[in-house]
């Protein structure tokens, strides 16, 4: 199970998580590390798309800790459905909301966490931060470590 922090625009569009931009980084480096898309349950932690008017843009706005408790009955009765074996947070909105608010992504990426949630509790960067890195070589440096993060939860479920 994936799960980040809300909708995009896409997302909200098409009615179905990461089908935008963010979700063709994720569908690549899941190819990469030999996970397939298919066998992995998408979600977020906020259910809505909460954004703000920019020109004819709709542009992303963080949600807020009131969203983030609304949305959450949703989230774990999704969890307790699937039952996943593995839980990766994407992003810091979910991994604060499913690990813990003092859990910080830029320190403790990939570390494994004891959870009830699943056998296998981890974190790292949402997919859309690695497309918003300020250069070609920064995108390819946070793609490459967003992979090796989704290869050792492969490796871990083996």
């Amino acid at each position: 199970m994936l799960v980040g922090e809300q909708p995009g625009d896409r997302e909200d569009i098409e009615g179905a998580p990461f089908v935008g931009p963010a979700g063709r980084m994720l569908d690549k480096a899941l190819i990469e590390a030999d996970i397939e898309r298919r066998g992995v349950y998408l979600t977020n932690v906020v259910k809505h798309f909460k954004w703000e008017p920019r020109g004819k843009r709709r542009i992303h706005k963080k949600p807020n800790m009131k969203e983030i408790t609304a949305c959450r009955p949703w989230l774990d009765a999704e969890i307790q459905a699937v039952k996943p074996r593995a839980l990766v947070c994407l992003g810091s909105t979910a991994a604060q909301a499913l690990i813990g608010r003092s859990f910080k992504v830029s320190t403790q990426r990939g570390e494994l966490v004891e959870s009830s949630l699943a056998e296998i509790v981890t974190a790292t960067v949402h997919p859309s931060s690695i497309l918003r890195a300020p250069d070609d070589e920064a995108r390819r440096i946070a793609y490459k470590e967003f992979v090796r993060d989704l290869t050792n939860v492969r490796s871990a479920l083996d």
